[in-house]
């Protein structure tokens, strides 16, 4: 075998080691698994050493097959395959696993602390061996990063059919799924990470662009964004998109993050202004910025907890609150407990998960309190679709709502997303200009710019709904020609907006109008779409 053990790299993030959750006989089992992927003259070497990374990491990673090569997305003519559909999926694949866009790259980590492109190399390496051999009439299926094999199909179907995380209902607790991931049997693909359509942070740039602009909205008492002050958490994977938000929706944001690398690998990419360490340096910064009715970001490098506690005690009046750390994994590395290093958590997790985990619920409960007297104090809060209520309310913090609801706050999806964009139809329209040529998406920018431009002339309204319509597209148009000066793009040359069916179509045509009309290759674009 040519490739020797890797030590790891200490200049990217890297996963927390996972939960001990295996007995004796399924750590067997879970070499087995990993061992499967290599010829039996190999087991003896390799082994020991994925019995070490299960030991050490609570994964079998296979870091000896990581390639040697910078890792990043590719022009599309660079890719050795033999069909362009093929080829454009590998340049996506390694726009996932590139550091600069991946939140760990090295344990095949896109984003949400567990959303992988792969489980291990191994399969990374056999997948895109399979997608450099393939042809047009043959179709890739994938389940958990695992490659089922190439079958054959016809030109019109999909070239790769992806499954993630399929669980039974019955076994499908978290610590079913750190099992099965750990035996090297599932992945949790998040949406776009194991689907390879991750075009970095600037798509929660953009949605939560919208979101903040809608949220404001919310505050009838005073209308636009100018000097309303925005606070919330995580900066490490999607979550790194908030403060760049908010200086594009025009608000000051404070956001905590308790990661120093992923604080400041955010503030070197410019997605946040400036990292403050102590809270009251913290919130006075974002207090003279709003005196001066500018714009502005700043990561607080702590514990949320201790920021909303101290904007409570001194009477801050916060217009708007929300949050977006792992919620959804709470009890691997998506949530840190107060009065904790993030080096203390991370060993917690592993020595003591229960003691962790009640540590982490103790300072929801605290977290809560915060935020409700901030609340009563006038604050607009929602939840970001991070599971913030459920696991708060699982803590037994005071989060249940009143008058038959669930919860006390809304999520951003019932109160903002949806009466406002969601329902008329607006959902996400992205494109990758897989040519890696900057000057193909400005051009880009401009042709969407001007179809959403030509939507809200007069000639273009469509019933009573039109108003609501129109905000939407408004913010769309506001949101593409402001593009190129907010310096969206991490990773490959790609854009993302939101728009209707009606917009989404006159966009492909025009796309498909302007590489016809110039001459450019069909593989100009290759158009990822999600609603």
């Amino acid at each position: 075998m040519c490739f020797h053990q890797r030590a790891l790299d200490a200049s990217v993030s890297h996963a927390p080691k996972r939960k001990d959750i295996l007995t004796a006989e399924e750590k067997k089992l879970a070499l087995r698994n990993a061992l499967r992927y290599f010829h039996p003259k190999h087991h003896a070497a390799l082994a020991p050493e994925f019995a070490q990374e299960l030991k050490e990491q609570g994964r079998i990673y296979m870091h000896r097959l990581r390639p040697g090569h910078a890792m990043h997305a590719r022009p599309i003519d660079h890719y050795p395959a033999k069909s362009k559909q093929a080829a454009a999926i590998m340049l996506m694949i390694q726009n996932n696993l590139d550091p600069a866009v991946a939140q760990h790259p090295h344990e095949l980590i896109t984003y949400g602390g567990n959303g992988a492109v792969f489980q291990n190399w191994a399969q990374y390496r056999l997948v895109m061996q399979y997608l450099s051999q393939m042809t047009d009439e043959q179709t890739l299926v994938m389940y958990s990063g695992h490659p089922l094999g190439l079958f054959p199909s016809r030109a019109d179907a999909p070239r790769v059919v992806v499954t993630n995380g399929m669980m039974i209902p019955n076994y499908s607790k978290p610590d079913d799924w750190e099992r099965f991931n750990a035996l090297g049997v599932t992945q949790y693909g998040q949406m776009t990470a194991g689907s390879y359509m991750y075009i970095g942070p600037q798509g929660i740039v953009h949605g939560t662009t919208i979101t903040v602009l809608n949220a404001c909205r919310m505050i009838k008492s005073s209308p636009g964004t100018k000097g309303k002050l925005f606070v919330t958490a995580g900066l490490g994977g999607m979550s790194g998109a908030q403060p760049k938000a908010g200086n594009i929706a025009g608000v000051v944001t404070i956001c905590a993050e308790v990661n120093a690398t992923a604080a400041h690998k955010r503030h070197s990419q410019g997605w946040v202004d400036e990292v403050i360490t102590d809270v009251d340096a913290c919130i006075d910064a974002a207090l003279a910025w709003q005196q001066k009715g500018e714009a502005h970001s700043i990561a607080f490098l702590g514990n949320i907890v201790d920021l909303w506690e101290r904007l409570a005690a001194r009477k801050i009046k916060v217009d708007l609150g929300s949050d977006q750390t792992s919620l959804h994994n709470p009890w691997a590395g998506g949530y840190y407990p107060v009065g904790l290093s993030y080096e203390e958590s991370n060993a917690l997790m592993v020595k003591d998960p229960d003691a962790f985990k009640q540590r982490v619920q103790e300072t929801l409960r605290r977290h809560v309190t915060a935020v409700n007297t901030l609340a009563e104090n006038g604050m607009y809060f929602f939840d970001y679709g991070n599971a913030f209520l459920l696991e708060s309310l699982r803590a037994g913090a005071d989060i249940a709502g009143k008058n038959g609801e669930e919860f006390r706050y809304p999520s951003y999806v019932e109160d903002i997303m949806g009466p406002m964009c969601f329902d008329h139809g607006f959902g996400a329209f992205g494109w990758v200009c897989t040519r890696g040529d900057a000057k193909e998406l400005t051009n880009s920018d401009h042709i969407a710019g001007d179809v959403l431009e030509a939507m809200l002339t007069p000639g273009q309204a469509r019933g009573d709904d039109q108003s609501k319509i129109g905000q939407q597209i408004a913010d769309n148009l506001h949101w593409i020609r402001s593009a190129q000066q907010n310096k969206l793009v991490v990773g490959s040359q790609a854009r993302i907006l939101y728009a209707d069916s009606e917009g989404r179509i006159r966009i492909a045509q025009a796309f498909n109008e302007a590489i016809t009309k110039g001459g450019s290759r069909p593989s100009c674009w290759a158009a990822i779409t999600t609603t």
